[in-house]
């Protein structure tokens, strides 16, 4: 059990790195790769471990996100949240883009970053009318920016 600003990380392999921001104004916890030996990322989905678990409290939402530097290098990283209740070892699904060479990750390199924010508990009810909006139904690309 945690408090509700505490996030418990238990190292499943003890080379596993625990998160840490790069800066004191960084929002996203940098994810640590954890292999035995380098991993070859192409365009197929790989998933790559950290070698840790979370017991994040209700009430907190963590997702896995992508890091810009990777990003452009033509390495993605699919957007993944960890549930509250998950207690398994976090993992990062990475590919590269189709006409990007593979991309190597050792052991220790920096792989994505956790993002932390609070869950609004909301009520979700069917309705057969909504309310008008200016917008509308206008969907991707439909503001113009």
């Amino acid at each position: 059990m945690t408090d509700d600003h505490t996030i418990l990380i238990k190292k499943l392999n003890p080379r596993a790195r625990t998160p840490e921001r790069a800066t004191e104004g960084a929002t996203g916890y940098d994810l640590y790769a954890c292999l035995e030996e380098d991993l070859h990322v192409g365009p197929e989905p790989v998933r790559v471990p950290a070698g840790i678990a979370l017991d994040t409290p209700i009430g907190l939402d963590v997702q896995i996100r992508p890091r810009s530097g990777l990003s452009a290098k033509g390495v993605m990283v699919t957007l993944g949240t960890i549930d509250a209740d998950y207690r398994g070892e976090l993992q990062v699904t990475m590919y590269t883009l189709p006409h990007r060479e593979p991309h190597v990750v050792r052991d220790g390199d920096r792989i994505a970053q956790l993002v932390i924010s609070r869950v609004e508990q909301v009520a979700l009810r069917e309705a057969e009318e909504l309310s008008l909006s200016e917008r509308g139904a206008g969907g991707h690309g439909s503001t113009g920016r």
